[in-house]
């Protein structure tokens, strides 16, 4: 595994992904981090032994987000728009597509500063815990550029219309604090209980029948844009294999045996 991005799981099937780049302060641009995150989502998924997944980053910054020197070569007269397009294409628009089809449950563990494409990678997780240090910006108007990474997408669909139009068309950050009265994240914690809290999150999915929890968050995914009785039909058919596992036998009679009991 490229050591920009490291890759550790535990005996409970918890990998934790850290975005190790200082020099760019975790930029997700112009460096091998794409494709070093999309190493490890090929290994989660073939290997099938992960439960849940944790997005960190050391040092102080979660991520910068594009790469300044990026954008400065791309100005370069000699790299035209249509050519600009296919390096988003075949770029950093991978990890989107990729983290979002991803059946392992995602918990960003935001230590600090997410800015631009480093916000919407946190975005892309089905989880946001942050420090208390956190701050969260869509900040590419600020450069006079777009969210080429799928920020449009997935923020109004965590924050509602209003606030995700205010964040992108202002390009101005929010602190932990008003990212959790949004709704944006789901708890702010001291920095130093980070990780041990995204963990504790991360064990109570762990817990669950894995097969159970993967189809789950697949409803979950399929419900931001499924009609309802398109949703029903995958509901019926995911539910129906669940029916037929063993988890789900083992825990029908874990409650049975336990209901048998004479109570006191």
């Amino acid at each position: 595994m490229d050591q920009i991005l490291h890759f550790e799981q535990d005996e409970h099937g918890i990998v934790t992904l850290t975005m190790d780049y200082p020099p760019t302060r975790n930029a997700l641009t112009g460096n091998t981090m794409v494709d070093a995150f999309l190493a490890a989502f090929q290994r989660i998924e073939t290997e099938h032994t992960a439960r849940a997944v944790i997005i960190t980053a050391a040092g102080k910054v979660f991520s910068s987000g594009g790469s300044i020197d990026e954008m400065e070569r791309q100005l370069k007269p000699e790299y035209e728009s249509m050519a600009l397009r296919h390096e988003y294409r075949e770029g950093i628009q991978r990890l989107p597509l990729a983290l979002h089809k991803l059946e392992v449950p995602t918990i960003a563990a935001v230590n600090g500063p997410a800015i631009g494409a480093g916000f919407d990678l946190t975005c892309m997780c089905d989880i946001r815990i942050a420090s208390e240090h956190a701050r969260f910006a869509e900040s590419f108007v600020k450069l006079g550029i777009v969210p080429g990474d799928g920020g449009a997408w997935f923020l109004p669909r965590l924050i509602g219309m209003s606030r995700a139009a205010e964040m992108t068309l202002t390009g101005d950050a929010i602190d932990a604090q008003q990212a959790y009265a949004w709704g944006l994240v789901s708890k702010v914690v001291p920095a130093d209980e980070l990780m041990s809290e995204s963990r504790k999150v991360a064990m109570r999915i762990a817990a669950n029948p894995p097969e159970a929890v993967r189809m789950s968050k697949r409803l979950l995914r399929e419900g931001q844009h499924s009609r309802l009785d398109s949703l029903l039909e995958l509901s019926a058919a995911f539910q129906a294999m669940a029916h037929k596992s063993d988890d789900h036998a083992r825990a029908v009679q874990a409650f049975m045996a336990q209901r048998s009991k004479p109570r006191t």
